[in-house]
């Protein structure tokens, strides 16, 4: 979602303006949670959103144009990383326990019926497990592509990376859910199981 007046948000925060850097926020504040959500699990996601957010304002001087959401969302990628390495780097829980504890499929859809969501959470906790397995990197840029939309033009900025790297990431993580979800179909729903 891009904002209208977006530019002259960033402008105005830049010169100290609070009511114009807490538009940006709510603005972004979903994107950037559930990149965190995705990437962390839930225990963490809120801390890393929040640090998200104190980082870019912080940094807001240093912003120099270009595509605002991108330029957050690398802030938050970065965050996630450096969170991952730290979990990796101490004995804690596991982001599988973490994802079992609460899941982005555990809000309801207003329109399902109770057939319909239980398939949905399942299918969500399957997705949610198999992202959970992959390098962070590959995570990411499938979180950022499939989820959130960015186009590949925002992607090499988010992840500060080529073209072709962003899109041999991309073949590969969704190779691996693909692998990951054939391992495990008969666990899925009847009409998420992949057709032979």
């Amino acid at each position: 979602m891009a904002i209208a007046d977006e530019g002259q948000l960033v402008r105005s925060s830049q010169k100290g303006d609070l009511d114009a850097f807490n538009t940006l926020v709510q603005a972004y504040q979903r994107q950037v949670y559930n990149l965190c959500l995705r990437m962390l699990g839930a225990a963490a996601a809120e801390d890393a959103a929040q640090e998200t957010f104190i980082a870019a304002y912080r940094r807001l001087s240093g912003f120099r144009g270009g595509n605002f959401r991108a330029w957050l969302l690398r802030i938050a990628a970065n965050i996630c990383c450096d969170e991952l390495r730290r979990q990796r780097s101490r004995p804690a829980a596991s982001l599988a326990a973490a994802l079992e504890a609460g899941s982005p499929a555990d809000v309801p859809s207003d329109s399902a019926g109770p057939e319909e969501e239980a398939l949905r959470r399942e299918l969500g906790r399957h997705l949610q497990q198999g992202l959970a397995t992959l390098p962070a990197e590959q995570r990411l840029v499938i979180i950022l592509r499939d989820v959130h939309g960015l186009s590949y033009e925002e992607l090499t900025e988010a992840m500060g990376c080529s073209l072709g790297t962003v899109k041999s990431r991309i073949a590969r993580g969704r190779a691996r859910m693909r692998d990951y979800l054939m391992a495990r179909r008969e666990l899925l729903a009847r009409q998420f199981r992949h057709k032979e």
